[in-house]
Order: structure tokens, then C-alpha cells, then sequence
């Protein structure tokens, strides 16, 4: 068990900054079946911008958007689109997590403070990260509401597609700067380097990465970091530095107990996902050994499969969700697996590279 000098309950929840939350709340309600959980805007006297809060089991998605002109987060999109602002925290004391944070390191972004209402109070602080990335510390122990005070219940039900947790978040940084964001996991959040892969693990003909992953000392946050490796062509890393304007949040994991049904309703309602050739699957079998699924099923449906020591996993990745070829999603099904599909990552890059190409951004 790995040692844990500084203790993550789990991710919180993710925020993302937009520039109309009230649509980006009726997509993932209506695509990925998020409930509509609560709101706090104009209405419930916040003046400057509107958060929509969805939920869909252990999965919090936070939206916030601008309601006047000048505000930072209209600023902020404007340089990168639509993005993820925050991965927050859930931890056992707000105060101390901030206050050691900083004095190991890290750059201060909110000192702590509480929101309160007659139901308790919430305590938060945040510190940045990578890029315009925040990690924010939360802690709402004495507080018996919905999320934090001054959010109004909302009661907007989606139809779900199963998704049941976050299971990691990767970062896309710039070429040289992955080591120095994977030791300020280590010296800030005691965060440990779980796997790493180099451009040999991955890459293609054309283009390359390296990665590495690194979790909280409970096991239970997982955030890989990415950095462009050279290459004849240019990388889906090099793009999404290039369209997003710097690090940033690549994807959201989130994970599935029955992948085939997830993927199926998300299909239904028009997400479309990166394909693999068929002959994936023709020798997939061979490759993975023998499975639960029916190949058939995944061949249609396009999920990939990967084996470890521990069992195998299932996986599919979106087109990305927005305008730029920036910010996608992974499902993913673990079936015992605790690695992250290396034997896909060939197959999965060369599908990117024919994105990147009917792009034009190869």
C-alpha cells in the first residue's frame, strides 16, 4: 500500500467553463444522461455568471458561464473554447490540504473561505495546476444541503447511460514540461508514478507521445500527463496544444459496469467515436485471450480491449465534444484491469491521425 502523506478522498467533481451552461447542461442531460441537479445564477442572487450542477451516480459535472460582458471566464474562453476549469478534491481539511500544498510548492489561486447558509457551511481553497487548471479543496462535512449553499435544487432527470464514476483525467502539457508536472504531483499532491510509457509504447508511423500516470496515495485519483514526442508529422498532442492555447484537460475517463449498453445508448443519441480497422478484431482474441463479450458486438460498436496481469479492461474514445479538437471523453469498463489499454494505443493513434488528417491538422 502506498504511503499517503497527503490525503485525497476522491475527485469531488469537474467544472467546466463554457460560454452558454444552460445548453452545455441540456447536452450532457440529453447525450450522456445527467440529471440536472442544481442551479445558481441570477435568480439566486449570483450577479456575474450562471453554474448548472449534473450528476449521474459518484459523477459531479459543474458548468459555469458568464451572464455579463468582461468577466474572466469570458476571457479565458475566448483564448480556449469551451475547456475543464477545475478537477476538485475532496479532502478531510481544507485548510491544511491548501496550506501544505502551497508550502510544498504550489502557487495559491482561492485562499480558503467558507460558503454558509442555514444548513452549514462548506470550506474550499485552490491551488493551480497545469495551464489554466485549477485543483480546488472541498470539504463540506457540516453542511447538510445539495452541493453548497446558495445552489437551488433542481429536479431534471436524464436518462442514464450507467457511467459511474470518474476514473481518470489526462493532461496534455507542452513538449519537455511532463516530468516537471509529474514531480510537482509528487512534491505537492504525494501523488506517485503509477506507469509510464515513451514514444516507443507509443507512436505510429507519423507521430509519437509520452506519458505518464500518476495516482493519489489512496489509489482512487488517476491523472496521466502526455507530452508531444518528435515525430515526421504532427501529434494529436501538438494539435490540441496548438487549438487549446497551451496545457489543458485532453479527456475525462468515466467509468462504465456495462460498457456495451453505455456505448449503446450513447451511440442512439449521436456521440460519434473514434473507429479502429476491422482487422482489430480479427485478431483480437488471439491478442486478449478469451473474453466475456461478443466480439461481434464490440466489432459494431467499436470498443477496443486490453489485457494485464490483473484481468482486462474495455474502451472507447469520442470524436472530441467541441468545435476545436481539444476536450473528448473515454468509457471505460474495468473487468479486473488496473492499466490503461497499452495494447490499443497504435491502433487507437492511427485512428486519431485519420481524424487529424480530415482536419488538416496532421
Amino acid at each position: 500500500m502506498m504511503q499517503d502523506n497527503f490525503p485525497i478522498r476522491k475527485v469531488d467533481h469537474i467544472r467546466h467553463y463554457v460560454g452558454n451552461a444552460r445548453q452545455s447542461a441540456y447536452y450532457y442531460q440529453h447525450v450522456f444522461g445527467f440529471n440536472i441537479t442544481a442551479r445558481h445564477g441570477l435568480e439566486t442572487g449570483l450577479r456575474h455568471e450562471v453554474d448548472y450542477l449534473l450528476e449521474q451516480n459518484d459523477v459531479k459535472l459543474l458548468f459555469s458561464a458568464p451572464v455579463k460582458p468582461g468577466h474572466h471566464i469570458a476571457e479565458a474562453l475566448a483564448i480556449h473554447g469551451d475547456f475543464v476549469r477545475d478537477i476538485a478534491f475532496e479532502v478531510d481539511d481544507v485548510d491544511w490540504a491548501f496550506n501544505e500544498a502551497v508550502r510544498r510548492g504550489a502557487k495559491p489561486a482561492i485562499e480558503p473561505y467558507s460558503l454558509e447558509n442555514e444548513q452549514g457551511y462548506v470550506r474550499i481553497a485552490s491551488i493551480h495546476t497545469y495551464g489554466d487548471t485549477l485543483h480546488t479543496f472541498i470539504n463540506r462535512d457540516n453542511f447538510t444541503g445539495h452541493f453548497l449553499p446558495g445552489f437551488a435544487e433542481m429536479n431534471e432527470p436524464g436518462e442514464g447511460i450507467g457511467i459511474v464514476e470518474i476514473d481518470h483525467c489526462v493532461g496534455n502539457v507542452e513538449l519537455g514540461q511532463m516530468n516537471v508536472w509529474v514531480k510537482w504531483y509528487e512534491d505537492i499532491l504525494g501523488f506517485k508514478n503509477l506507469i509510464s510509457f515513451d514514444d516507443n509504447d507509443i507512436s505510429t508511423e507519423y507521430t509519437a507521445l509520452m506519458s505518464k500516470v500518476m495516482a493519489s496515495g489512496n489509489g482512487r485519483v488517476k491523472f496521466p500527463i502526455n507530452e508531444p514526442a518528435a515525430g515526421k508529422k504532427k501529434s494529436q498532442i501538438d494539435e490540441y496544444l496548438e487549438y487549446f492555447g497551451g496545457a489543458g484537460v485532453q479527456h475525462v475517463a468515466l467509468r462504465t459496469d456495462d460498457i456495451v449498453a453505455t456505448v449503446s445508448a450513447l451511440k442512439a443519441r449521436g456521440m460519434q467515436f473514434l473507429r479502429v480497422p476491422k482487422t482489430y478484431y480479427e485478431v483480437l482474441t488471439d491478442r486478449v485471450g478469451e473474453i466475456d463479450e461478443d466480439v461481434e458486438v464490440l466489432a459494431e460498436l467499436g470498443i477496443l480491449v486490453d489485457r494485464d496481469d490483473e484481468g482486462y479492461l474495455l474502451q472507447i474514445f469520442t470524436k472530441p465534444i467541441t468545435d476545436r479538437p481539444t476536450l473528448f471523453y473515454e468509457i471505460i469498463h474495468r473487468k479486473g484491469a488496473t492499466s490503461f489499454g497499452k495494447g490499443n494505443f497504435k491502433a487507437l493513434f492511427e485512428s486519431i491521425e485519420r481524424e487529424q488528417e480530415l482536419r488538416g491538422t496532421l
